[in-house]
């Protein structure tokens, strides 16, 4: 049988229920996860099978099901209240912002990050740099503040990580499911999909547009999958931090210069452009250029300007954590962008050096970032002062503890990772509308309200949740392993819910130094060995498919919890 074209027919929403699309379609319900539950109550068969995804459930789910829950008089209930609850606060007037800067609401803040992490069923993050972002996103929600963000559609995502029987790392890329997620492409007013395009060297580079609902807040993702491309050219935002340093370097002109041309398209004009980590600084380039152009001023003065425009926020305080590019791998993307700017190649290639350094040192975003931007911060007090001393020579005619590198403590957007039943605790105890109010001391002075009793009941049942989802994962890599049932017995019987539980779930980076723990083996042996007071490890995370030094690290701790002392700790 030939087919000739596919034809996907989806169950109509019913009237009384129909905001669900609209509601689904918005990663609202990432930190708001009782809308998930209604879908258990449509058809939990299939809300397991689905990935946890509300899109991907509503175009599967079958129409005698849909029309079955409109009779459910629980269904409707809770529906109704979450609806209301949803539209409440996309049409809040009475945010944090609105209140604190009323005079402020034509300000926008752009946001320009490498990854995002917003939920599982986007894999376009790593680890803590993409959950920051999200995080980022979902609290400027919350506040109200005046907040657009940009990035790259990683359409294979980061990749899959299996263990194999030896303890090495095998990686997996699949493509995202584009159909079954909360993204749309972007559209102009004709309702033709939006496309802009960068230089490169072999010609332009066209990007499709996608958009992101966040709350309030919305994402644009650039997308060089697209047939408007040469077949090379395709792949240059399929993988996150993929390929060589050129197509490192092609994904962050693509991320800096096309984030600012994809901003003005719109229309956006922001007031400041936020860089999460060196990746987008080339954002300044593109911005000086349009500041000469537009105001025929100098350099000096298009440089001022963008300083007044400009944040940037860096998070790796060891040298090898930021992109430096070789000099003749710059010339080769930025040949004649230095007349632009009305300066020499050298004053140009010196943008991203330290005072004094000769072209053989390449060229260095984080410092393309702290010379120009208005303000420069670590991500902790200590980050701080170790970035003022790592960047000193940026400023050599300062101590390295005057540098003008400040800091703003990581935090993480509370209820994304608050469980569903200690937020219901907290909604018992704590005042009304908590949730609006995270950032003043007050509403947290009733959290000594909350029954001890209840609160470690609550912690020992996430415990015992954790343990269960790390036994069943154990015993099915070993099993395809081919280990024996008899060892996997041994080893997942001894895992202990009254133990002292210690977590490792980062990266696997060598700066990471997820192997420390290890330094002393025999003080771990006892430690781990200590009948009336266990303790016991748990390790997550992957290491990038080109870093042998950090897939090491896995197969270490591998090699270290198959030993007789370490088997079941």
């Amino acid at each position: 049988m030939y087919v000739f074209n596919r034809i996907t027919v989806n169950p109509q929403l019913p009237t009384r229920i129909n905001k669900l699309s609209e509601v689904a379609n918005n990663l609202w319900w990432s930190w708001n996860t009782e809308f998930l539950n209604l879908f258990k109550l449509i058809d939990v068969d299939l809300w397991e099978t689905c990935d946890k995804n509300p899109v991907k459930f509503l175009k599967l789910v079958s129409q005698e099901k849909l029309e079955s829950a409109i009779q459910n008089k629980e269904f409707i209930s809770n529906y109704d209240r979450i609806i209301d609850n949803f539209e409440g606060y996309m049409n809040s007037k009475s945010t944090w912002f609105n209140k604190k800067y009323p005079n402020n609401k034509k300000n926008l803040i752009s946001y320009f990050s490498a990854e995002y992490g917003l939920d599982q069923i986007l894999p376009i993050y790593s680890g803590g740099l993409g959950i920051l972002s999200g995080d980022h996103l979902k609290s400027a929600s919350d506040l109200g503040i005046p907040f657009v963000a940009v990035g790259l559609l990683y359409k294979n995502g980061y990749f899959n990580q299996k263990i194999n029987g030896y303890g090495i790392q095998e990686t997996n890329y699949t493509n995202i499911d584009l159909y079954n997620l909360p993204i749309v492409p972007v559209l102009k007013e004709n309702g033709e999909e939006l496309i802009i395009d960068v230089k490169f060297p072999d010609g332009k580079l066209y990007l499709k547009v996608w958009k992101i609902s966040v709350g309030r807040v919305n994402l644009y993702l650039m997308d060089s999958d697209i047939s408007q491309n040469k077949p090379e050219n395709r792949d240059v935002t399929l993988r996150l931090y993929g390929g060589d340093q050129e197509m490192r370097i092609r994904q962050e002109i693509v991320l800096g210069m096309g984030g600012v041309r994809l901003l003005k398209t719109l229309g956006l004009e922001p007031t400041i452009y936020h860089m999460n980590e060196g990746h987008s600084s080339f954002l300044i380039l593109e911005l000086m250029k349009n500041i000469i152009k537009e105001k025929n001023v100098s350099f000096n003065i298009a440089r001022d300007i963008a300083t007044s425009k400009t944040v940037f926020t860096t998070h790796t305080p060891v040298p090898a954590g930021n992109d430096i590019f070789p000099i003749d791998l710059v010339e080769k993307y930025f040949d004649g962008y230095w007349n632009r700017l009305n300066i020499t190649r050298d004053e140009f290639l010196k943008l991203g050096m330290k005072p004094g350094k000769n072209l053989d040192y390449g060229f260095n975003m984080a410092i393309l970032a702290l010379k120009i931007a208005g303000k420069k911060n670590g991500v902790s007090r200590l980050h701080g002062a170790v970035s003022r001393e790592l960047f000193s020579e940026v400023w050599p005619n300062i101590s390295p503890s005057e540098s003008p590198i400040t800091h703003v403590t990581n935090g993480i957007h509370t209820c994304t990772w608050l469980a569903p039943s200690l937020k219901r605790l907290y909604n018992k105890y704590l005042e009304p509308f908590w949730q609006d109010k995270m950032y003043l001391d007050s509403t947290w002075e009733k959290i000594n309200n909350i029954p001890d009793e209840k609160l470690w009941q609550e912690h020992k049942i996430r415990k015992e949740k954790l343990l269960t989802y790390v036994k069943e994962n154990v015993t099915n890599r070993f099993k395809n392993s081919g280990v024996s049932y008899e060892e996997i017995r041994e080893i997942t019987s001894k895992l202990n819910p009254d133990a002292l539980t210690i977590g490792f779930a980062r990266r696997f980076a060598t700066y990471k130094r997820a192997t420390l723990l290890f330094k002393d083996l025999e003080r771990i042996t006892q430690i781990l060995n200590d009948e009336n007071r266990p303790v016991q490890l748990i390790f997550a995370g992957k290491a990038h498919p080109a870093d042998k030094a950090g897939q090491d690290l896995i197969k270490y701790i591998h090699e270290i919890s198959m030993k007789p002392q370490f088997k079941g700790k």
